[in-house]
């Protein structure tokens, strides 16, 4: 019984260390991809932008205009 124990124990706290990696996961680390991904998909479809390429005007999935920070992407204006 005591082995059963300790096994059901190791099963619980690996179950509870796969939780708390998820959730740190999607708490801190999947926004931050989240948003970066969002930021390129817009510096794609840019147009309008500065000489330096670095703020431009895009439309976001609403179809309105916004302006967005695309310093550090390969953004070619149309």
């Amino acid at each position: 019984m005591k082995e059963a124990t300790g096994e059901l124990n190791i099963t619980v706290i690996t179950v509870v260390a796969i939780a708390a990696i998820a959730a740190f996961f999607y708490a801190f680390i999947w926004p931050a991809i989240k948003n970066n991904l969002n930021r390129q998909t817009l510096c794609a479809s840019a147009y309008q932008c500065n000489k330096e390429r670095t703020v431009c005007k895009a439309l976001d999935q609403n179809g309105n205009e916004t302006t967005i920070n695309c310093e550090g992407t390969n953004v070619e204006t149309k």
